[in-house]
């Protein structure tokens, strides 16, 4: 197919350079050249991909306000005088990335002539410089060019993913087009487990969808219980970080004693259990007594202790199949952070023995759970985000408000997928976690509109803006519109008055 030409180099003030050139466009066309486009050109060095920062109209007629002013007063055209339509044209700025090889990518070094021809970038020469892979996660597809967007599974997932965006932006959608990708996988391109922590129920629909639903597992957190024989006083500390070192010795000292009863015939033991045995004293200060017995009692009070983990987390996590850990009805946040701490524990140690198999940990509202503050699940978060990566466990943090999120683990993540964001301080803090996002991609960030992102990190070669491709499942009911969301509530309210009636 022969390449499109789309223009010639031209001399600027500072221009061409090794970095950057201008091009004047002669292609025809409606908008024959847009901001964030690839194009190439031969040089001496070989071919040489560019990126398409900023795109400029003029016209010579119109450079002069004064005269455009004094030529078209009474209603007259400064365009029926002189043939200023002939003298308008595009003039595009390019940031060069490269020289492409073919096999890869080398620093250019000498800037291109003036007159060369610039041209539309071939798309297979794009795919490969990209870094594309035509058995990877299809995401969506490349902004001004006709070329699916598929990222190579390790590259993009090993070491970690974070999906930012404002409300309303699509991280949740973008999650979902990730997960369907992963559940659509061969068991010959390789398939992981996958852990949705899903905050608001928005993931749930996969349950409903034709073609899904059997390989998803809906879990309601409130149904979750966390097995007290398999905790140590490490773990308590986890949950009540106010914990003394010397109440937290003491309270090992009752666990091991109720293990050993435990494995001599005595069965499971739970918090109530636990309690018993302080309440005895068995040698315990006073003091310590009533502080032990009051973080107990709290702990109780949350109901998410039992004699034994439900489910069998071992057992659940399956590749190629997910589960959603549904926390819509969970309103406390303590109790949602002591279960993402437990579970994401649970699955790491579990993965670092070989007992699940490589596993995807998916968090959404990710600063709720690793805060720049403290937090119960933080240290367990930051933990796989840092060591995650030798065992083949990955996290996928998707967030609102990145600004708030750890900068440990956001530092560990090395690919962002970037919806619309418009708070200076959260673009402030995106640009200075990758040294990839320039001044003038931030800019095109808070413009985005919903459903394009930027991705940028170790799966592309270079930052990328696409279009998000659409779901294949069920989307989720908060995807209604406002309208729709009224209408079901009112046909919902309605069915029930009547069936009250007909009951009576």
């Amino acid at each position: 197919m022969m390449a499109v030409e789309l223009g010639s180099v031209i001399c600027t003030g500072d221009g061409p350079s090794p970095s950057e050139f201008s091009f004047v466009v002669t292609a025809d066309g409606q908008i024959p050249v847009r901001c964030s486009q690839f194009v190439e050109l031969e040089t001496e060095e070989g071919k040489v991909i560019a990126f398409v920062t900023r795109v400029v109209k003029t016209n010579r007629y119109f450079m002069r306000p004064e005269s455009v002013r004094e030529y078209e007063r009474g209603g007259r055209s400064l365009a029926s005088i002189f043939p200023a339509d002939r003298w308008e044209y595009l003039i595009a700025d390019a940031k060069a990335v490269g020289v492409w090889t073919g096999q890869g990518l080398e620093r250019v070094s000498f800037p291109p002539s003036p007159g060369q021809k610039v041209y539309e970038a071939d798309p297979s020469t794009l795919s490969g410089f990209l870094g594309f892979d035509d058995r990877g996660i299809e995401i969506g597809r490349l902004k001004c060019h006709d070329l699916q967007v598929k990222l190579n599974l390790t590259e993009l997932l090993r070491k970690h993913v974070a999906i930012l965006s404002q409300s309303g932006g699509g991280k949740s959608y973008t999650l979902g087009v990730i997960v369907e990708e992963l559940l659509d996988r061969s068991p010959e391109r390789g398939r992981v487990a996958i852990v949705v922590v899903d905050v608001h129920g928005e993931h749930t629909c996969f349950a409903e969808s034709e073609g899904y639903r059997d390989r998803v597992a809906v879990l309601p957190a409130r149904d979750v219980r966390v097995g007290v024989p398999n905790l140590s006083s490490s773990s308590f500390r986890e949950f009540v970080p106010d914990m003394t070192e010397a109440q937290a010795r003491e309270l090992q000292r009752v666990l091991d004693e109720l293990r050993a009863e435990m494995r001599s015939g005595g069965g499971p033991f739970g918090l109530d259990e636990v309690i018993r045995r302080v309440e005895q004293g068995c040698g315990l200060h006073r003091q310590m007594q009533q502080a032990l017995l009051g973080w107990l009692f709290d702990l109780r009070s949350l109901g998410m202790f039992d004699r034994a983990d439900f489910p069998n987390w071992e057992e659940m996590v399956e590749p190629g199949k997910a589960v959603i850990l549904d926390m819509s009805d969970m309103t406390s946040l303590r109790k949602k952070q002591i279960l993402v701490a437990y579970v994401a524990r649970k699955l790491f140690n579990a993965r670092k023995r070989g007992r699940v198999p490589p596993f995807v940990l998916c968090l959404e509202e990710a600063h709720n759970f690793c805060p720049s503050e403290a937090a119960i699940s933080k240290h367990i978060i930051e933990t796989i985000a840092r060591e995650g990566r030798k065992f083949y466990a990955s996290l996928v943090l998707v967030s609102q408000r990145p600004v708030r999120l750890s900068t440990t683990a956001l530092s560990q993540v090395n690919t962002n997928i970037i919806l619309r964001v418009t708070n200076p301080y959260d673009l402030e803090h995106i640009k200075q976690s990758s040294e990839a996002i320039t001044g003038e991609v931030i800019d095109m960030v808070s413009s985005l509109p919903v459903g394009e992102a930027l991705i940028v990190g170790e799966a592309v070669n270079h930052p990328i803006f696409i279009k998000v491709r659409r779901r294949r499942s069920r989307e989720s009911p908060h995807g209604l519109s406002l309208e729709e969301a009224s209408r079901e509530y009112e046909a919902r309210v309605r069915r029930e008055r009547e069936d009250t009636r007909a009951f009576m």
